[in-house]
């Protein structure tokens, strides 16, 4: 990827300190989510996922929400939100929907009220990451999560 096509979605210094000060504040996300419920073999993929997650991203120690599952991870207060397994989302049908792509993983973007939620694209079951307002144009956690989901969720199209 060009750095032309990277530069809407980083920030510029000043504002990525004023991002990690925010960070040291607890947020209002919610500590539980919906468990998805994939097929057994997307399952399976969700289950290596797990396995292979940072310990921390962007600098918010793991702390999974509830229920307790494989199919879930969670860094700090909530502010940063994986589930593994999701349905296709709707949105990737639409032709004028927004991409990122971080060190070698492509997302689908939806600009929620709440903060940004992105959906893998192209592997053999859709990982979805949601994230507080402070990460809105900071791919970092995407970038850590990569490395997680490149070796566990195969791509679902093979490229030459």
């Amino acid at each position: 990827m060009t750095s032309s096509r990277r530069r809407p979605f980083f920030l510029s210094a000043a504002a990525l300190v004023l991002l990690a000060a925010a960070g040291c504040s607890s947020t209002d996300a919610a500590s539980s989510v919906t468990v998805p419920s994939p097929p057994s073999n997307e399952a399976a993929l969700c289950g290596a996922l797990d396995k292979e997650l940072p310990k921390s991203v962007a600098g918010e120690d793991r702390s999974d929400p509830e229920p307790a599952s494989d199919l879930t991870a969670g860094w700090g207060d909530a502010a940063i939100v994986l589930r593994c397994g999701v349905p296709r989302p709707a949105k990737m049908s639409d032709a004028q929907s927004k991409a990122v792509e971080a060190d070698g993983v492509n997302w689908l973007l939806e600009e929620e009220p709440d903060g940004p939620r992105l959906t893998t694209t192209y592997r053999k079951t859709y990982v979805e990451v949601t994230m507080d307002k402070r990460y809105a144009h900071d791919i970092t956690p995407l970038a850590e999560l990569a490395d997680a989901v490149k070796k566990t969720v195969p791509a679902r199209l093979e490229v030459p």
